[in-house]
């Protein structure tokens, strides 16, 4: 017989879900093992829980959503109209549970986890996958998410959570953070082919006081390391153009439009002469960084020391 409509208050149809998520969410399980069954104490055999507490847990629920969702005959249940509408939702909310706690251990698993690892553009055509090849020679199965972006923005997503460890330049100093000099990349005035400079090996940076500039955007380490280092060599560059992207800037440069401070290209780029600067020293430091306190999963935690293990050889 289909139990009284009960008396204690019930949360109302306006209810917020806020409010009513943190209620229902613990008996979810329970309503699905009792529905299943179709039986209060096999449910709490199959489940191993007390049959009174599983009792009180289903009209507990009845109780906060404000509906019968049983008809009780004895021991034995039966799910009413609201009960079985409930069950479809409930099942799938269960399903997706199980799903996400799968792949986090997964994620976590120490041989086929996964690394989110972000690097800076650069860094991308010859360094990274060096890196990872190197790291999977010992990890085979060890899957990898990678980001490639400048530096601020690496950071905010290690901050967000979206990433695990990330290869940036300069090395950032910040309380919530946990970062390691790795290596440093030598940097270079790029100029035309055409260029009254192109001839030569060596240049102090001084020398391009009065050209045009082509330098990456504000916010990329690489544009505030050529500020600081004209600042140094005692002018500030004049910015003909700025971009996202160091090859594009390569290019630019060979169109003639300007000269710029960049490292080495991953492959010789025709119509652009590349000096070495003597004066001031003109290097960026690459280093990797983590949040301070943040659990690493095993994978990343083999990963981070393979990383510090190439200290000083990181760069090809």
């Amino acid at each position: 017989m289909v139990h009284q409509q009960r008396s204690q208050a019930r949360l109302s149809p306006s209810s917020d879900t806020e409010d009513i998520v943190p209620l229902l969410a613990p008996r979810l399980a329970y309503f699905a093992g009792v529905a299943r069954t179709e039986h209060v104490t096999r449910a709490a055999q199959e489940m191993d829980v007390p049959q009174s507490t599983l009792s009180r847990a289903m009209v507990r629920l009845e109780q906060d959503l404000g509906v019968d969702l049983f008809a009780r005959i004895g021991r034995t249940v039966s799910l009413t109209p609201a009960g079985r509408t409930f069950l479809v939702s409930v099942e799938r909310a269960l399903a997706e549970i199980e799903r996400a706690a799968d792949e986090v251990r997964a994620d976590a698993d120490p041989a086929t986890g996964k690394v989110a690892f972000g690097f800076l553009h650069t860094m991308g055509s010859e360094t990274v996958p060096g890196l990872i090849r190197a790291f999977r020679a010992d990890h085979p199965r060890v899957r990898f998410s990678l980001v490639q972006n400048y530096g601020e923005a690496m950071i905010e997503r290690l901050r967000a959570g979206e990433l695990d460890l990330c290869l940036t330049s300069p090395v950032p100093d910040a309380p919530d953070l946990v970062a390691r000099r790795l290596d440093e990349q030598k940097l270079r005035l790029v100029v035309p082919a055409d260029h009254p400079l192109a001839g030569r090996k060596r240049v102090r940076l001084a020398e391009a006081a009065d050209e045009v500039f082509v330098t990456l955007e504000p916010g990329y380490g690489l544009r505030r390391i050529t500020d600081d280092l004209c600042q140094e060599a005692g002018f500030r560059p004049r910015i003909a153009f700025e971009g996202e992207e160091a090859e594009t800037l390569r290019g630019l440069v060979a169109a003639g439009l300007g000269v710029a401070l960049l490292p080495p290209p991953a492959f010789p780029r025709p119509g652009v002469s590349e000096l070495t600067v003597t004066a001031p020293r003109a290097v960026r430091e690459i280093g990797v960084a983590w949040l301070d306190g943040h659990p690493d999963t095993p994978p990343v935690a083999a990963f981070n020391k393979f990383l510090l293990s190439r200290r000083g050889s990181l760069l090809p």
